[in-house]
């Protein structure tokens, strides 16, 4: 069964970029543009990760990452953010993400918190 990664990232550039890096570490991307098509596609497919933006057009993105949260099993989470500070990190964490990262980023540490996302889905699942 594929591993499935869930990218909620309305700039297209930003969302392309994720998933060629998330391919490229063999997940197979599905993607929503807002936290409205990003909710919706929580249900559609048993998640093994969740990258997030915080600003989305219609809303918080963290709603996504709550929401993922209550899914059994529920996927890591990566929060992304241009605006970043230590409250939206704590916010990201209380919601329920492995990671926080504010752009720009490097492609070194996208791969970091992804590895580290995906190393706590697989803990999480064992039992």
């Amino acid at each position: 069964m594929p591993l499935i990664a869930l990218v909620v990232e309305d700039d297209a550039d930003m969302a392309t970029s994720y998933e060629r890096l998330l391919r490229r570490q063999g997940l197979t991307v599905i993607s929503a543009p807002t936290r409205a098509a990003g909710l919706a596609m929580l249900a559609e497919a048993r998640l093994a990760l969740l990258v997030c933006d915080v600003r989305l057009p219609d809303g918080d993105g963290l709603d996504v990452v709550r929401a993922a949260r209550a899914l059994a099993p529920a996927p890591p989470a990566v929060v992304v953010t241009g605006f970043g500070s230590r409250v939206s990190h704590d916010a990201a964490i209380a919601a329920g993400a492995s990671s926080f990262l504010t752009k720009p980023f490097t492609v070194a540490a996208f791969d970091a918190a992804i590895a580290v996302a995906l190393e706590k889905g697989r803990t999480a699942e064992q039992p």
